[in-house]
């Protein structure tokens, strides 16, 4: 896995054929946390969430709130879920955080998360490549051009 890809936690796949998540327009909140490095995401990871119930909660680690950060992290918008030959594809507008003093300051890892779920489970993460510092710059998560994820 490279640094900016996003990742599937298997346990996200199930829960699609459960119809826990519904990616489309007009479907789920989701959102884009942000945690620390004190923990590394797998995609084995066992229940998945971002509060809410489940074995590993990532909320634990979130970064601090503040500034331009809110508690959870930003709402993922233009959210779509297509057939693209020969997978699935999932894709939403590019992520922006503008930069603000009061930044959390030690983001490693983003988490995408269902928060209409009231388990709050994690649809998959994304390696931010070193520790981020929000209070320097803007952030920025740019989805790749064919879209966010694929499932394949």
């Amino acid at each position: 896995m490279a640094a900016g890809d996003f990742v599937w936690f298997m346990q996200a796949k199930v829960d699609l054929g459960n119809k826990i998540h519904n990616l489309g327009s007009g479907g789920d909140v989701l959102k884009f946390g942000l945690i620390t490095n004190a923990v590394t995401p797998t995609e084995t990871d066992a229940a998945p969430h971002f509060g809410g119930t489940g074995t590993t909660n990532y909320a634990t680690n979130q970064v601090t709130a503040g500034g331009n950060y809110a508690a959870g992290g930003p709402t993922l918008t233009t959210q779509v879920f297509v057939a693209a030959s020969p997978n699935a594809k999932f894709d939403f507008d590019d992520v922006a955080i503008a930069q603000n003093a009061g930044n959390p300051t030690n983001a490693w890892w983003a988490i995408i998360y269902n928060n209409t779920d009231t388990s709050k489970r994690a649809l998959g993460f994304i390696d931010l490549g070193s520790v981020r510092d929000l209070t320097t710059g803007a952030f920025s998560y740019a989805v790749h051009a064919n879209g966010a994820a694929t499932i394949s």
